[in-house]
């Protein structure tokens, strides 16, 4: 047998027999952690500037408040920004597990185009519907259930680190990382804030792509003039906006901004008829789907500033400005990235226009190391989790900006990257949703994970 198959056996040896009696004590907290989810989606932790920061306050003391009734040392941190919970239960001679989440949310966009209330968590088909209900308040319930079932039996330490601006961040996160670094110090870290292959289908994340941010203004004109008299002699800045924007795909939609790095083709593909059922899209670019996603750049226009149709004058617009999102491959740096966005957009200028791109933020991304005896612990669990299906491996085209900061502050920490979501989460979007079965095969897989860790491998 090959030393990564005893490996494996050995980790499912040590947790199988166990299972139907952890199981049975994880359906007896479920109700407990479902309401318990319910009222944490109810509060509208929105971290976005402009919005009320005072309910991430109040989302703050209920994490701390269910985390202190699992009988861990609880207390709220912040280096000011929104605070973060750190809640601490260690095992002295036994592995520490961090377990990540973050209990801010994205904004709802127009409450109107959601089915019902975003901030009033609702049953419907299986699914419960409700901002951050899947992203990321269930990956904090996860945590809550494991440490529910496991009670006194827990025989590990835990430290659980739930921040409130992963959504949009001031910047303090790292600093208080930083801060922290003597006790958020464990043998692994569990971030529960991504999601799985499928329903039925439980994933390991090995990749994050990273992402750079910038603001892209172009002016023609020192002031507006009257497009009938003008047009046709000077453009406005919207044509010219569009042109510039036109450049970054060729004509199959692919990117055309040189020297961007890529990684090697994922193994898995998305079917194509799949992809574009959860996408709601049309085809786009060349090459397999998952690359696209997951190990190649991609830019997106997140919002732009043009007049509106409503109130619209004759006239030539002087300024317009896009918010541009570049993804980058996971092994991208930040920097490198914006330098050549800012280099292709010098070179296709259009009409002598004044152009200027400012970086509003950027995160570099993740490639994980998923073997070893941690990683085999993780497949068994799920294994059993989901019934016996095999987990899959599979990237992220999301990033989470502080795992870079986390591998730099715990440099000899195995990182997991887990979650809840699946490809009908709609997590950022409207209708967001956690699948209520794959969330309870969640919190068992890591009620599972956490007692194997804690058993001695055989002799």
């Amino acid at each position: 047998m090959a030393a990564e198959q005893r490996s494996t056996a050995a980790a499912s040896s040590r947790g199988g027999g166990a299972q139907p009696r952890l199981a049975a004590r994880l359906d007896a907290v479920m109700p407990g952690v479902r309401a318990d989810l319910e009222r944490l989606v109810r509060i509208p932790s929105v971290s976005a500037p402009g919005f009320d920061f005072s309910p991430i306050d109040r989302s703050a003391d209920l994490v701390a408040s269910l985390l202190t009734e699992c009988g861990l040392e609880t207390r709220l941190v912040a280096a000011g920004g929104r605070p973060a919970v750190l809640a601490t239960r260690r095992l002295p001679g036994r592995p520490t597990v961090l377990l990540y989440a973050h209990h801010d949310v994205q904004p709802t966009g127009d409450p109107a185009l959601w089915t019902s209330d975003p901030f009033e968590p609702v049953e419907r088909d299986g699914r419960l519907y409700g901002r951050g209900a899947a992203d990321d308040k269930a990956g904090i319930m996860v945590h809550v259930a494991a440490l529910r079932a496991l009670g006194d039996d827990l025989g590990v330490g835990v430290v659980v680190f739930v921040e409130g601006e992963e959504e949009y961040g001031t910047g303090a996160t790292p600093r208080l990382l930083r801060q922290l670094r003597s006790d958020l110090q464990a043998d692994v870290a569990l971030v529960t804030d991504v999601g799985n292959w499928a329903v039925g289908v439980p994933a390991v994340t090995t990749s994050l792509r990273g992402h750079v941010t910038a603001t892209l203004e172009v002016r023609t004109l020192s002031h507006a003039v009257h497009s009938g008299m003008y047009g046709g002699a000077v453009p406005d800045a919207v044509i010219a906006l569009s042109r510039l924007i036109a450049t970054f795909h060729d004509d199959a939609g692919d990117l055309a901004i040189a020297g961007l790095a890529t990684t090697p083709d994922p193994a898995i593909d998305y079917p194509a008829d799949r992809l574009y059922a959860e996408a709601g899209g049309t085809p786009f670019g060349t090459g397999i789907a998952t690359a696209r996603m997951w190990s190649r750049p991609s830019v997106s226009i997140l919002g732009m500033e043009v007049p509106p149709i409503e109130g619209a004058t004759s006239t030539l617009t002087p300024v317009a400005r896009a918010l541009i999102s570049l993804r980058i491959a996971p092994t991208e740096d930040p920097s490198r990235a914006f330098a050549l966005l800012e280099a292709h957009v010098r070179r296709n200028i259009p009409w002598g226009a004044t152009v200027t791109l400012t970086r509003r933020g950027a995160a570099p991304g993740l490639a994980v190391d998923s073997t070893g005896p941690v990683y085999d612990q993780v497949r068994a669990a799920l294994r059993d989790a989901w019934d016996g299906v095999d987990p899959v491996e599979i990237g992220s085209g999301g990033s989470i900006p502080l795992l870079l900061d986390l591998a730099e502050v715990l440099p000899d920490t195995t990182i997991v990257l887990n979650g809840v979501e699946d490809p009908d989460s709609r997590a950022h979007g409207i209708d967001e949703s956690l699948h209520l079965g794959e969330f309870r095969r969640a919190c068992l897989a890591e009620t599972l994970f956490l007692h194997r860790l804690a058993s001695p491998p055989p002799r």
